[in-house]
């Protein structure tokens, strides 16, 4: 069977490393290859290859060959191709009338309403009208795969296609990517969720620092790897990291009274009331779109079209952050899900963590960079790594950098967004631990609210608040796991008195 692309002896190299180096791969009509490994490993950069775009400054030596036609790619993080000033439908019909949908407006319209939902977007006349920034992750990603699917293209690499999505979406698009090519598409998917890769993948390929060190049919990888890297890679999530109990006599903590959100007209949360103690881990889950990241951007202040009221020990938070004293602007930080876009792509990760400290607690700029090199040490990145630019980083190196950016601001309380999203077993388990250590060590002075479709991530939670359609599902207290509303994901808190408080 002739490929409908081929990459035979690829190398990438950026001021003599090597990102790539050897790597051959085969996408057929009609299967799956899977690139799996752990962050940092060369599975973008050898995807974005079969795109012919290669790093700033690469030296690129080897053979990249695509038959016939565009590629579609789909992005992990889809905010970085989704234009923000137009809304959904412009940007689809743009992409409709160039790769010959139809000829007339009726034409394009429906072959856009068609791409979203063959995308599993819900409602995709309400889409349409929506602009980037009023959808969710997982609503964006799937926006992003419905532009390829306009594109007509008979191969796509698919970068992490069910990053930030809930287990129902991912299986439907796991659904749909199969029977994509069953209609003969050549799919090469980068991901770092081994379930999407067992239900999808023809062909499995492990990468580590650049290079494969084993392939084969996944069914064989998985029952008998012969590389030890690939053995660690698989291996079966670990017991859960130890979490302490809160601490209700320090302090009210984060008090949520009768929140309603908004996007332009349309409701989209509400939340009648939800507590978090100190030293508390909630997990937030539910549905993508459901609610969740609005959630968080309201704690946070990132989004102001809200009623009802937000405290911090008793005290109101101003709902924009543009009206919070730099002390409240400090006591709550919001990690973004794609901690690249949250950096300034020109200057040195180091230089923006050590800005955190002098902007939010006024340390002088050598204080201020000895700290951040301090607190980046503890997320366990090394000072020469730091000192690039963010494109140099893997995403889990920027997902670390991020974390001790919002840290360097010494928070009372940290609202993480789907930060284990994307990333390979091996640094979700180190990222896991980082959080659970820094409870720990804050001893009730940090709360940490994590959204997540992830259950290993909801895991070491002592409370979990379940949203479905905008609306908190639970008011149960004090019993372990949950129970979402129908469809919503079932995700237990192992905690000790693990529970959510919610109420009407």
């Amino acid at each position: 069977m002739r490929p409908v692309a081929e990459i035979k002896d690829l190398r990438i190299a950026v001021d003599g490393r090597a990102l790539v180096d050897g790597v051959n791969l085969r996408v057929l009509p009609g299967r799956v290859t899977a690139l799996v490994g752990a962050s940092g490993s060369g599975k973008t950069t050898t995807g974005l290859a079969l795109l012919g775009e290669h790093p700033p400054g690469a030296r690129v030596s080897g053979e990249v060959r695509v038959e016939g036609g565009p590629v579609g790619y789909v992005p992990q993080h889809p905010a970085t191709v989704l234009n923000p000033a137009r809304r959904v439908g412009a940007l689809l019909r743009d992409i409709a009338r160039t790769h010959g949908t139809g000829r007339s407006r009726e034409d394009v319209r429906r072959g856009v309403l068609r791409a979203l939902s063959h995308a599993q977007l819900p409602d995709p006349e309400a889409m349409v009208r929506r602009f980037p920034h009023q959808l969710s992750g997982g609503q964006q990603q799937r926006v992003v795969l419905a532009q390829a699917l306009l594109l007509g293209a008979r191969v796509v690499v698919a970068d992490e296609p069910t990053t930030g999505q809930d287990p129902r979406t991912a299986r439907r698009v796991i659904e749909h990517l199969g029977a994509l090519t069953a209609r003969g598409l050549g799919l090469l998917l980068l991901s770092h969720d081994l379930d999407v890769v067992r239900s999808l993948a023809d062909d499995m390929l492990v990468m580590r620092e650049g290079r494969v060190v084993e392939s084969g049919p996944p069914e064989r990888l998985w029952t008998a790897p012969r590389h030890a890297w690939t053995r660690e890679l698989l291996a079966p999530a670990p017991a859960t990291v130890s979490v302490p109990a809160a601490h209700p006599a320090r302090g009210a903590g984060l008090d949520v009274r009768g929140l309603t959100a908004r996007h332009g007209r349309t409701e989209v949360l509400r939340v009648p009331r939800l507590t978090v103690r100190p030293g508390e881990w909630l997990a937030v889950a539910g549905p993508s779109g459901s609610g969740k990241t609005t959630l968080g951007r309201c704690l946070a202040g990132l989004h102001r079209d809200h009623d009802g009221t937000v405290l911090l020990d008793g005290a109101p938070l101003p709902r924009s952050l543009r009206d919070r004293s730099r002390e409240q602007l400090a006591a709550v930080q919001y990690v973004f899900q794609d901690a690249g876009a949250a950096f300034d792509a020109y200057r040195p990760v180091l230089d923006q963590v050590a800005r955190t400290a002098v902007r939010l607690r006024g340390a002088g700029p050598a204080g201020a960079r000895a700290d951040a090199l301090r607190t980046l040490a503890g997320t366990g990145l090394a000072e020469d790594v730091v000192r690039r630019t963010p494109a140099r980083l893997s995403g889990g190196e920027l997902q670390r950098a991020a974390l001790a950016r919002a840290l360097l601001a010494r928070p009372r309380v940290l609202v993480c967004d789907e930060i284990t999203s994307g990333l390979d077993t091996v640094t979700r388990r180190g990222i896991l631990d980082l959080l659970a250590g820094l409870l720990r060590e804050a001893d009730g002075k940090l709360s940490l609210v994590l959204i997540t479709h992830d259950p290993v991530a909801a895991a070491p939670a002592t409370a979990v608040a379940v949203l479905d359609g905008g609306d908190l599902r639970l008011g149960a207290t004090g019993t372990p796991g949950t129970h979402g509303a129908p469809g919503a994901p079932a995700i237990p808190g192992t905690g000790a008195g693990a529970r959510a408080r919610a109420g009407r």
